[in-house]
């Protein structure tokens, strides 16, 4: 059977519709789905484009998980800093309590002065002692007799060099079983010489010789003496020994001593033998004598009379002093020219008298002890003594001029104090007082009978005084034996620190369990624990926050001792500023917290922001315009109606055939 004909028409129209159906079937598939493009073969560009877009959106959103908890690991961490910092505060409380509370000894560390006269707070000193004046110094000579200084002295004899020593008989030395040894001395210079195997042998090594100790030549045993002696003394005269002084001074001698042979064999040549030439005989001075004269304190002038000062004083003042019989007011007259001032006189005895010439505080006069040169007569008539008179006494008070030290107490500043009228760094008032011991924890008082207590301030009232010293602690003086006891612990006061410290204990084990407590899904930035955040879905962009421990070790805080901490208001301000620097560690780190909490929501709504960047932009590029499908149906539906029309008109011919074969 042959295939079945349709008709050119026929055939369009079911093409058509065909057609029709094909594009309303994919716009009702778009309406029903929404999206224009629902596989690679819809738009292959698009469909991949958006499924990357919708992959990324996919994974940033998955991170957000760990950035919500990261961010409530943070406030977890803020929450436990705000209430680590009322615990602090808390403990802040408690240690201002102990500072409130009554001081903790019933007597503080002190010492006290002696009553002194006059005292009062304007005036330390006390009354004032009137001065008294020096009065003047003299001294007297002794009988007196005419002095002869006329003699001129002599010339300088040198000395003339030694003999030469030498040796004779000399034969070769063995000293391989024995030893030779004498002293030799040149010019003043003794030295032993010894002579044996040892001798030879350190020789030989510092020498790099060969010296036999078996048969030693006049030569090997001058080496060896000069080698000991320290100088080329001892050379070779004839083949004998020989040694000459080098010098013609007043020690310019030769000797050879104290030879002695043990054990050994030959001669050395020499001979215990002396020879010292003649020594030098030194110049003999012309006639003088010469002493010093010291007035009211002033240096010393040398005076000399000997027959050129006479001269000189004969020339200058037109006078005839005959220096072979000088009296003793000839002597006066010389002396004064020389001191430049009239301190000797001649007394009605007609000796020599001293005499200071004022009666200030350093009124005195000595005479130093009387030299003699040449054939000088009478070195008798001049005193040798001297007498200060009675020196001034300046006005006085108990602590005028005195001195007090007082070493460290509690840790404060050694202080030393000097008493005087309030000038210049010196101490007269109460308050002059208390501001330098101000630095070394310590204030003063004085009673009405002018007794001055230094003793340890509130603060440092568990401290003892440092040792005290100076002069103000002298015999006789007002601290003389000043020994400062130690405080008196009050028990009713002390128990009630001590029952602080409990407290305060209590909040410091607080601080650490909520530390500990401070913990979000295992992670605990208050106890060492480290935070990382990954804010992109390649991992590179991230955030590390380190931890703390802000347990009471961590705060720089700790458990207090009953007895020991909080004793006196030292102890409890060194507690306080602990927690002062708690507070601001914590205060640091919550700021610190709060910029990292910040970062990390920022950019927790950047994440959520970019996902929907990415998500619409994956839907432009694959979403269908619903209004345009619906569009498209109805005209498609429209479309097929109309097609399925004309395909009954195409067929209407075919219907006539049919009519005509019934």
């Amino acid at each position: 059977m042959s295939d079945i004909v349709l008709s050119a028409s026929v055939r369009q129209n079911l093409l058509s519709l065909q057609s029709t159906a094909d594009l309303l079937s994919t716009t009702q598939t778009r309406l029903a789905t929404g999206k224009k493009v629902n596989s690679a073969l819809d738009n292959p560009t698009n469909f991949f484009t958006a499924a990357g877009l919708d992959a990324r959106a996919s994974d940033i959103n998955n991170l957000l998980d760990g950035i919500g908890n990261g961010v409530q690991v943070l406030q977890a961490a803020n929450t436990g800093i705000t209430s680590l910092q009322k615990l602090v505060d808390t403990a802040k409380s408690i240690a201002n309590q102990a500072l409130q509370t009554t001081v903790g000894y019933s007597t503080k560390s002190s010492f006290t002065s002696t009553a002194i006269a006059g005292a009062t707070a304007d005036n330390l000193l006390g009354t004032t002692t009137a001065a008294t004046a020096a009065t003047a110094g003299t001294v007297t000579a002794g009988a007196f007799t005419a002095v002869d200084v006329s003699g001129t002295g002599s010339a300088l004899v040198p000395a003339t060099a030694a003999t030469t020593v030498t040796g004779s008989g000399f034969s070769d030395v063995d000293v391989s079983g024995g030893a030779v040894s004498f002293d030799l001395t040149v010019d003043g210079t003794t030295q032993t010489i010894t002579i044996d195997s040892a001798a030879v042998t350190a020789y030989n090594t510092a020498n790099s010789t060969t010296l036999d100790d078996t048969a030693l030549t006049a030569q090997d045993i001058a080496d060896l003496a000069n080698d000991q002696f320290g100088s080329n003394v001892v050379t070779l005269s004839g083949g004998e020994l020989s040694i000459a002084s080098a010098t013609t001074g007043t020690a310019s001698n030769v000797q050879i001593a104290n030879y002695s042979a043990t054990g050994a064999t030959g001669s050395t040549g020499l001979a215990d033998i002396n020879n010292t030439g003649s020594a030098a005989v030194p110049a003999v001075p012309a006639d003088s004598l010469s002493f010093t004269v010291a007035v009211d304190g002033g240096s010393a002038q040398t005076v000399t009379i000997s027959d050129a000062t006479v001269q000189a004083y004969n020339t200058a003042n037109s006078t005839t002093f005959d220096s072979s019989n000088l009296t003793a007011a000839n002597v006066a007259a010389l002396i004064n020219d020389q001191v430049g001032s009239n301190v000797a006189t001649v007394s009605t005895g007609g000796a020599l008298t001293f005499t200071s010439t004022t009666t200030g505080a350093t009124s005195s006069i000595a005479v130093s002890a009387v030299t003699a040169a040449g054939s000088a007569t009478n070195t008798t008539g001049i005193a040798v003594a001297s007498n200060t008179g009675s020196a001034a006494v300046p006005s006085t008070s108990a602590l005028d001029g005195l001195t007090l030290n007082i070493a460290s107490t509690g840790g404060g500043a050694a202080t030393t104090i000097t008493f005087g009228d309030g000038t210049g760094g010196t101490v007269k008032t109460l308050n002059q007082l208390n501001a330098a011991l101000s630095a070394n924890n310590l204030q003063a008082s004085i009673s009405t009978d002018g007794k001055i207590t230094i003793t340890t301030s509130n603060d440092y009232a568990s401290s003892t005084v440092g040792a005290v010293t100076g002069t103000a602690t002298d015999a006789g003086k007002a601290f003389v034996g000043a020994a400062p006891a130690a405080a008196v612990v009050d028990p009713v006061a002390q128990a009630t620190r001590a029952n602080l410290v409990t407290q305060y204990n209590n909040v410091i084990d607080q601080i650490r369990t909520t530390a500990q407590d401070a913990s979000f899904n295992g992670v605990n930035l208050l106890n060492g624990d480290q935070l990382k955040l990954v804010f992109n879905e390649t991992g590179k962009s991230t955030l590390s926050i380190t931890g703390v421990n802000f347990n009471p070790a961590g705060l720089g805080l700790g458990s207090l001792t009953a007895g020991t901490d909080f004793i006196d208001n030292a102890a409890t301000n060194k507690v306080l500023a602990s927690l002062n620097d708690a507070s601001s560690t914590l205060r640091g780190q919550a700021s610190a917290l709060g910029s990292n909490l910040s970062i990390v929501q920022i950019r927790q709504d950047f994440s959520k922001s970019l996902i929907n960047v990415l998500q619409t932009g994956s839907s432009n590029l694959t979403l269908a315009d619903t209004n345009e499908e619906a569009a498209n149906s109805q005209a498609l539906s429209t479309r097929q109606s109309i097609a399925v029309s004309a395909l009954a008109l195409a067929n209407q011919s075919q219907q006539s055939v049919l009519q005509l074969l019934r």
